[in-house]
């Protein structure tokens, strides 16, 4: 492989091996600084990233007998991650005195996971698929209980690694399929050989791609696989709860994104071998529903968000049933929306909850006396993630139902499910608000909502005020977002 194709993933995967040495010899009281050397190491690969996606053309950087691609579409969603490492990284560092491992470990983990999420924005193979999910998922196995202390954690961790396991293995199995049909594992051919009608073993494909889309859907946490959604959100320390949140279902949704319309083509008018459609459209509805009833009775900060962002995977998956275009781009659109919303509310979350434990509603109330900046912040975060205007989260939602609605989309009946769960949301995002505003605190253990001000961490105010940014920036002014996402999906070569 040519390596400088990848030194965006050589040069994060090297920053983690720094920062995991460097903790070895740092003082307990200095090791807030691999936090920051760690944040400006992932902000100076980026820059490098958007160097590069403007000084040279990507889409001839591809390198086919490794499976890797980098195209448009791969540098969006690798800026995408680099910027929640970022976010995630600084939230860390206001977070890294309650884990008792210290915070170097956190650092590496995170810089590990994301080398997998760069390497899935550019997979062009399932062998680079699978090596990049494992790598992503093996991570969080560990991030999720890294707090062993607490049971929570630990019970997170166990289930996160049992389900992921069996979902890896479906996903394996499927993969062995496609390759006994296909006699071939990279993208590119597998589309040809549906094209040109070459596929003789038909059942098994059709099989095999079955068990790799099951694979996929446990990532994003879609119906029927998002049951450890809200456990692992609970039970995983606060910023590897955001960073699995927007992190993980970015990287599912863009390797769902190469699969189905790189390898198996799926679009108007092309090779019809495998029709996904149907099955994604009622998997999309179910997940709508789902998360957004099971919301509604929730108290608990971090398992209300879980089960809200089974809702959010049900939303993206709209786009990608819409079969054009317009469909793709809303998919980007909304992540880089949601990766801003939902980050803001994990931060608020992280620094009302010190000791981790208490995540009740009732933990906001006086918010807007004690900390006006977050409770502004979590306002907009709650209200860009119920679609209201004119925030981030409204443009993708916009974006996303006018691609179903299109002519060219087979199931206009999913606005109405889609209508249906923004309803429903609006019921338990909007508790989050009256708590701010109108809570009157934890009735059971005092008489009055806490007044005392809170002290925020620079690193906390900077996640606070970058997300406030970004939700208020790509909802008032969203054409450069569209007009990126709408480059970025070109290599996929869909209906307009």
């Amino acid at each position: 492989m040519n390596l400088s194709l990848i030194n965006i993933e050589i040069g994060v995967a090297l920053l983690g091996v720094l920062v995991l040495l460097a903790g070895l010899w740092t003082p307990p009281n200095r090791r807030h600084l691999l936090g920051f050397c760690t944040a400006l190491g992932l902000t100076l690969i980026l820059a490098l990233l958007v160097k590069q996606g403007v000084s040279v053309n990507p889409i001839t950087d591809t390198d086919s007998s490794s499976g890797y691609e980098r195209d448009g579409l791969a540098v969006f969603f690798k800026a995408l991650f680099l910027l929640a490492g970022i976010l995630v990284t600084l939230l860390t560092m206001g977070f890294a005195n309650r884990l008792r491992t210290g915070g170097a470990e956190v650092y590496a983990l995170n810089c590990f996971a994301l080398c997998g999420m760069l390497f899935a924005a550019s997979a062009n193979s399932f062998v680079m698929l699978f090596v990049s999910i494992e790598l992503i998922t093996i991570t969080f196995y560990v991030l999720t209980s890294l707090q062993s202390h607490r049971l929570r954690s630990l019970e997170a961790g166990v289930k996160y690694l049992i389900l992921g396991a069996a979902a890896s293995a479906i996903m394996v199995f499927g993969i062995a399929l496609i390759y006994g049909s296909a006699h071939t594992l990279q993208f590119n051919l597998i589309a040809d050989g549906l094209a040109a009608g070459h596929m003789k073993q038909l059942l098994l494909f059709q099989l095999g791609a079955l068990l790799l889309l099951a694979g996929l859907a446990f990532k994003i946490a879609a119906v029927p696989f998002q049951v450890w959604a809200p456990d692992v959100y609970q039970g995983a320390p606060t910023p590897v709860t955001a960073f699995l949140a927007i992190g993980s279902k970015a990287a599912g949704f863009v390797l769902l994104l190469r699969v189905l319309y790189t390898a198996f083509q799926v679009q108007p008018g092309g090779p019809r071998l495998l029709e996904p459609t149907a099955l994604l459209s009622l998997m999309a509805a179910a997940t709508i529903l789902f998360g957004s009833l099971c919301a509604l009775r929730q108290r608990n900060l971090k398992r209300l968000l879980g089960y809200a962002s089974i809702a959010s995977a049900g939303y993206a998956l709209l786009g990608i049933v819409a079969l054009n275009e317009r469909g793709a781009a809303a998919v980007l659109v909304y992540l880089a929306g949601y990766l801003f919303a939902i980050i803001a509310a994990f931060t608020v979350i992280s620094i009302l909850t010190p000791d981790d434990e208490d995540e009740d509603l009732s933990i906001l109330a006086n918010l807007h006396h004690r900390s006006p900046l977050m409770a502004v912040t979590l306002t907009l975060a709650v209200a860009s993630l119920a679609g209201i205007p004119p925030l981030a989260g409204f443009i993708g939602k916009f974006l996303l139902l006018r691609a179903v609605i299109e002519p060219t989309a087979t199931f206009p009946w999913l606005v109405g499910v889609a209508l249906l769960g923004v309803v429903a949301s609006l019921y338990y995002y909007f508790g989050i608000i009256r708590e701010i505003f109108w809570g009157t605190g934890q009735w059971w253990t005092e008489k009055e909502p806490k007044s005392a001000r809170i002290k925020l961490a620079d690193s906390q105010v900077v996640v606070l005020l970058i997300c406030l940014l970004g939700m208020l920036v790509l909802g008032l002014y969203p054409q450069p977002l569209l007009e990126l996402a709408t480059d970025a999906v070109q290599v996929l070569k869909l209906a307009n």
